[in-house]
């Protein structure tokens, strides 16, 4: 089945649910948002929109992540008119994610979103109109010179598909230190390509002067295989191979999956922007995030085993929360409850050894 149809994160707000085990991207949103004041500032004062600010938030998912980002852009918005005496604009919010995406999730918290709202600013505020935009946005998703902003939050590192050619990748679920060289190369030209289609379907969509937000998990080195980017992808495998030797799942499977994500350098990143070449690279921020976002002492290495039992099963569950989903469309659902335990137990033994973190991208991005 292709990815665009079986790619989400886990629905709902049960205990598995991405709403409930999203803070490592919340993190991540909190952390954008100086970039993302900068560019609206720059929107504003550009003169780009009037009457009405039309923004796409791409790769919206669902819970209360998605609402906090339109929320975000309101505030910065509200208070950037404020300053300059400026009339506040209404507002049309797309979300976008793909077919699969719990959008009914999001509609439901869109009563007591849009009373937020009125309470805060007042009556005459906005109005803001908040719509869903299906599909993969690796393809055309609104009319040309549509939107005045786009904010995509822990996305670009979602490829379209899974590389072609990782047939010699053996037993690893992704390209990490035992991946072969040809599997570095698939992932990496995979990243590029998709990439590259994410800027020329945007340039298309935002109007000259336009700005662009992208929030992502990267890598600091130009080695593609340091911890921060792969290491828990090798704990997820290894918790695949213990499967095996109990007898639970194939060989054959295991070694037929391969997860679509690739986390980027910096310069790769900016190489790709600069000659695609429809946009501006404004600003580039960097920050990591804990595995564990609960754990407040991530720099303590002397936690107990029971207190590292707590941080494996924190980070176990943000896994569970976005990876769910593909596992259970190759391997079916027996397996699930029993390999994230193990995947549990391999994590707080990681943790023991070493605080490993996110390593995040954040690029303000305007349209020549």
């Amino acid at each position: 089945m292709a990815l665009i149809n079986i790619l989400h994160m886990n629905i709902g707000d049960g205990e598995s649910s991405y709403a409930n085990n999203s803070l490592v991207q919340e993190t991540g949103i909190r952390k954008a948002m100086p970039l993302l004041k900068h560019s609206i500032k720059g929107l504003a004062n550009s003169h780009v929109f009037n009457d009405c600010l039309s923004v796409g938030d791409l790769g919206c998912s669902s819970g209360r992540n998605t609402l906090l980002v339109a929320s975000t852009i309101i505030d910065i918005v509200y208070e950037v008119c404020q300053e300059n005496n400026h009339k506040v604009p209404q507002f049309q919010v797309c979300l976008n994610d793909l077919f699969a995406n719990d959008f009914n999730a999001i509609f439901k918290l869109l009563p007591e979103f849009y009373a937020k709202v009125k309470k805060e600013k007042g009556e005459s505020f906005g109005p803001c109109f908040v719509s869903a935009v299906p599909g993969s946005f690796y393809g055309r998703l609104f009319p040309d010179r549509s939107l005045h902003l786009v904010n995509s939050a822990n996305c670009n590192h979602w490829l379209s598909q899974v590389p072609e050619g990782l047939q010699n990748n053996g037993s690893n679920i992704c390209m990490t230190r035992t991946s072969p060289p040809n599997v570095h190369k698939a992932y990496r030209k995979q990243f590029h390509n998709d990439f590259t289609k994410f800027l020329q379907m945007r340039s298309k969509e935002v109007v000259r002067d336009g700005r662009m937000v992208l929030t992502f998990p990267a890598r600091s080195l130009v080695d593609p295989t340091t911890d921060e980017c792969f290491a828990q992808f090798e704990l997820l495998g290894q918790s695949l191979v213990d499967m095996l030797m109990e007898g639970l799942v194939r060989e054959s499977d295991i070694n037929s999956f391969n997860i679509p994500i690739y986390y980027a350098c910096k310069d790769e990143v900016k190489n790709i922007i600069e000659n695609e070449g429809s946009f501006y690279l404004e600003n580039m921020d960097v920050f990591r995030v804990n595995w564990d976002p609960y754990d407040k002492d991530y720099t303590n290495m002397k936690a107990s085993s029971e207190l590292s039992l707590i941080h494996g099963e924190n980070s176990s569950k943000m896994l569970r929360a976005a990876f769910e989903p593909l596992l259970i469309a190759h391997f079916g659902d027996s397996i699930i409850d029993m390999l994230f335990k193990k995947l549990t137990k391999h994590l707080a033994e990681y943790l023991l050894q070493k605080k490993t973190r996110y390593f995040f991208i954040s690029i303000s991005l305007t349209k020549k």
